[in-house]
């Protein structure tokens, strides 16, 4: 079931066209309807509402100006050589300093108020 921060992929004339993801979902005055506003993650990113059954916006084919129309969920991959590599890597630390590493020097603070003032002073 599709819901609202949900990302989905919108299939037109049965070709992936383009990801969105669901920003809400309201009733219409139709019963069964409802409006679903989407931002469409292209560039620029563009904010469609489509009034829609809950089928429709759940997978089922509908059309839109005579062009067959369907709206999937994405579903993040977790493959085998994904989830293998999260357990096999060994987790990264931190470089440690040597313990011979000469500290660091203080730089000095100089004002640039105090600077423009003796520029501005009459010799």
């Amino acid at each position: 079931m599709t819901d609202i921060g949900d990302v989905v992929l919108v299939y037109m004339d049965n070709s992936p066209a383009f990801f969105a993801r669901v920003e809400e979902i309201s009733p219409d005055v139709k019963p069964q309807w409802f409006h679903v506003k989407m931002l469409v993650l292209q560039v620029p990113l563009l904010v469609v509402t489509w009034i829609l059954r809950e089928a429709y916006f759940n997978g089922t084919e509908f059309t839109m100006g005579g062009h067959p129309m369907r709206i999937e969920p994405v579903v993040a991959p977790v493959g085998e050589e994904y989830a293998g590599e999260a357990e096999t890597e060994p987790p990264r630390k931190k470089p440690s300093k040597p313990a011979s590493a000469k500290p660091k020097k203080e730089g000095k603070v100089v004002s640039i108020f105090d600077r423009r003032k003796k520029e501005q002073e009459p010799s």
